[in-house]
């Protein structure tokens, strides 16, 4: 899958956060609230997200995902997840500073080390 910016990858993880998906559609003025940003940076980052074929949004109406941005935004949240588990927990960075950088590491690491990282973890053979 193309890989998107990490502004639009955040958007997307808020998204599902806040429960969006391709049956439920959620308010953009929530997803600025949850991002911390304004109403019309969530309207800029729509016309990407709708360009690209992520998300749907008729003339001021709710955005809802598609399969495809549902997909992306989910396995953000995943890595993310995953990483914060194991910064916080497993090597006891404090909460907030695991939260920060699992953030900038689940943009960073590509799909395959992440896959490799994450079996590893999981205590897979690889």
């Amino acid at each position: 899958m193309e890989k998107m910016s990490m502004s639009h990858e955040d958007y997307l993880e808020a998204m599902v956060m806040l429960g969006a998906s391709p049956e439920k559609p959620i308010r953009s003025v929530d997803v600025a609230t949850k991002m911390g940003v304004s109403k019309a940076s969530v309207n800029k980052a729509m016309s990407v997200l709708k360009e690209k074929g992520f998300a749907e949004q008729p003339y001021y109406g709710d955005i809802t995902l598609t399969e495809r941005g549902y997909e992306y935004g989910s396995s953000v949240l995943d890595r993310h997840n995953l990483l914060f588990q194991f910064l916080h927990k497993a090597l006891g960075i404090p909460e907030e500073r695991a939260d920060h950088e699992a953030c900038l590491m689940e943009h960073a690491i590509s799909d395959e080390s992440f896959e490799r990282w994450s079996a590893y973890i999981k205590g897979l053979d690889l």
